[in-house]
C-alpha cells in the first residue's frame, strides 16, 4: 500500500517514525494509503534543516525570493488539475470545488510576488542634526503551520508563500486525513528554485502538533482548526515563547431581510451551506429569517437543497461529495436526530438515500432544519456538515443582537435591497468578515482573513498585510555619521536638536 512520508531538506523520507494512520477514499469508504505519523525526532530534524537553510535564504534579495514565487505561481497553475484530483480523492469534495480551492490559494502566491514592495520600510531624513531614522522588517527565522483537512491546499497557501517570501523557512504539519498535496507542493517549490530545507513537511497527529508547539527552534505558529484546539494551541505555543495566530471555529449567519431578493438569497445561501458538504470554516450554517421573509425563503431553500446531486467527487455530475470520514458522517446524522427531538422541523432530511457508486462512502445529503431555537445543539455547536438551520426573528434589531450574542465571530452576511440596512449591519455586527449580498465573504489575498471572539486567538489575521507583519519583526535604526571629529555623547537623555 502507498506510504505517504515526510519532506525534510529537499527529499521524501520516512524519518524515524514507525507509526502510520489510514488515509481514506471518502466516496468509497476504503483505505487508499497509509501516512507516516511523525515523532519528536522527525520534527527536530525538520527544524534543524530549516534553521540551516534559513540563514542563507534570508540573505537573498527580496527580488530573488519574489522570482521563486513567480515561478511557483506558474507551476501551481500548470498542476492545478492534478492538485484538484488529489484533494477530491482524499477529502471528498467535488473536483470543481477543489479547483476553486487551488485558485484561491494561488492568489496568495501572487500577493507574495510583490514582497519587494511589501517589505519596504520607512525613512526620515534629519530627525536631529546629522541624524537620520529608518525602519525595516526582518524575518523571524523558522516558522510553522498546522493546517486542517478541509482545505489541504488553500489554507497552507495562506501561510507558507508569505512566510517564505519574507525570508523565513517553513515547517508544515498538514492534516493526516488528506496529506498528499503537501508533498506535491514541496516538489513544485523545488522546481521553482527554492533551496532545500526552506520548505519542510512533517506528517502526523497530536504527537507532531505538540512537538511543533514545544520546539524551541520555531519562532511562530499559524493554526487553523476548531475553537477548542485553537485555544490550546495558542496557550501552549505562547507559553513556549512563540508568536501565534490560531484561527478557530465558526457559526456563520446569513441574515435575510424582508426586502431581499429571495431567489438570489436562496441560491447564494444554498451554495454557501452545502458546498464541500458544509466542511468550510466560512460555510453558512444558520439562516436568520427576518419577519415576512421566512416562509418564502424556507420554501426556496428546501427546493434547492432537495435538487442537489450528491455523489463521488470525481464524478463530473456530482455537485456535493461525501464527508471526510465515517465519524464526521455519524456526527452530522446525530445532529439531525437531536434536532427533531429538540422541537425543530427537519424540512429536508439527508440521512436517507443511497449514492450510486458510493454505497459504502461517508455520505450525508443536504439537510434543512426550520424553527431552530437558540438553546438547541444544532445552533450552539459547530456542525461542520451539510446542515442548514433556520432561526426566525421579527426585526433586524433582533437579528443583529442574535449574531452578536453568538460566541463565534468568523463570518456573517446580510441579504437586503436597502443600502442603509446593509451599512448598519456592517457597522454593528461583531464579526471579522462581513458580506453584503455575498454569502461567503472570504477576502481576497491582498486583504486579511480572520474572525473575532472565539474564532481567533492571537491578534493577527492570515495573509495580506497582516500576514507580512506576522512573519516579520520591525527594527528601528537611528543613524549618524559625524564628520567633525567631535564626540557628541552626554549623560542627558538624547533629544532632537
Amino acid at each position: 500500500m502507498l506510504r505517504i512520508e515526510h519532506w525534510i531538506d529537499g527529499v521524501g523520507t520516512a524519518g524515524v517514525s514507525t507509526r502510520t494512520a489510514p488515509v481514506f477514499d471518502p466516496a468509497r469508504g476504503t483505505v487508499s494509503a497509509q501516512v507516516r505519523l511523525a515523532e519528536q525526532a522527525d520534527v527536530d530534524a525538520a527544524v534543524a534543516a530549516a534553521t540551516k537553510a534559513q540563514t542563507a535564504w534570508q540573505q537573498r534579495s527580496p527580488l530573488v525570493r519574489a522570482r521563486v514565487m513567480f515561478a511557483m505561481r506558474e507551476l501551481l497553475n500548470a498542476h492545478a488539475d492534478e492538485l484538484a484530483a488529489m484533494i477530491s480523492a482524499e477529502h471528498g469534495k467535488v473536483v470543481a470545488d477543489a479547483r476553486g480551492e487551488v485558485a484561491r490559494g494561488i492568489e496568495v502566491v501572487e500577493f507574495a510576488c510583490g514582497i519587494p514592495h511589501l517589505l519596504k520600510g520607512e525613512y526620515s531624513d534629519g530627525v536631529a542634526t546629522g541624524v537620520d531614522a529608518y525602519s525595516l522588517r526582518q524575518p523571524l527565522g523558522v516558522v510553522a503551520g498546522i493546517t486542517p483537512f478541509n482545505f489541504p491546499v488553500m489554507v497552507p497557501l495562506w501561510m507558507h508563500p508569505i512566510a517564505i517570501a519574507c525570508g523565513n523557512a517553513f515547517v508544515l504539519k498538514p492534516s493526516e486525513q488528506d496529506p498528499s498535496t503537501s508533498l506535491l507542493i514541496a516538489r513544485l517549490y523545488q522546481q521553482a528554485g527554492l533551496p532545500d530545507g526552506v520548505y519542510n513537511v512533517v506528517q502526523g497527529d497530536r504527537t507532531a502538533v505538540e512537538a511543533v508547539l514545544d520546539q524551541p527552534g520555531i519562532a511562530a505558529v499559524s493554526f487553523v482548526g476548531s475553537t477548542p484546539v485553537a485555544r490550546l494551541v495558542h496557550q501552549r505555543a505562547s507559553a513556549s515563547g512563540k508568536r501565534v495566530q490560531a484561527l478557530g471555529g465558526a457559526k456563520n449567519h446569513a441574515v435575510v431581510l424582508p426586502d431581499a431578493d429571495l431567489d438570489l438569497a436562496a441560491s447564494e445561501i444554498t451554495g454557501a451551506a452545502y458546498g464541500s458538504a458544509g466542511q468550510r470554516c466560512m460555510a453558512i450554517s444558520v439562516v436568520v429569517a427576518v419577519g415576512a421573509s421566512a416562509d418564502g425563503l424556507v420554501s426556496r431553500l428546501a427546493s434547492r437543497a432537495a435538487a442537489i446531486r450528491v455523489g463521488p467527487g470525481a464524478d463530473p455530475a456530482s455537485e456535493m461529495g461525501p464527508l471526510v470520514n465515517a465519524a464526521a458522517a455519524d456526527r452530522v446524522r446525530g445532529h439531525l436526530d437531536r434536532a427533531g427531538a429538540q422541537g425543530a422541523t427537519v424540512v429536508v432530511d439527508g440521512r436517507g438515500g443511497a449514492v450510486v457508486g458510493g454505497e459504502s462512502g461517508f455520505f450525508v445529503g443536504p439537510s434543512l432544519v426550520d424553527h431552530v431555537t437558540l438553546d438547541a445543539d444544532l445552533y450552539r455547536q459547530e456542525v461542520f456538515g451539510p446542515v442548514l438551520a433556520v432561526v426566525r426573528v421579527d426585526t433586524v434589531d433582533e437579528a443583529i443582537e442574535l449574531v452578536n450574542a453568538n460566541p463565534y465571530g468568523n463570518g456573517a452576511a446580510v441579504f437586503t435591497a436597502s443600502g442603509a440596512a446593509a451599512r448598519r449591519f456592517v457597522r454593528e455586527v461583531s464579526i471579522g468578515m462581513v458580506g453584503v449580498n455575498v454569502p461567503i465573504p472570504v477576502p481576497m489575498a491582498f486583504y486579511s482573513f480572520g474572525g473575532w471572539k472565539d474564532s481567533l486567538f492571537g491578534d493577527t489575521h492570515v495573509h495580506g498585510a497582516e500576514g507580512v507583519r506576522f512573519y516579520t519583526r520591525a527594527k528601528a535604526v537611528t543613524s549618524r555619521w559625524p564628520d567633525d571629529g567631535v564626540a557628541h555623547t552626554g549623560l542627558h537623555f538624547p533629544t532632537a536638536q
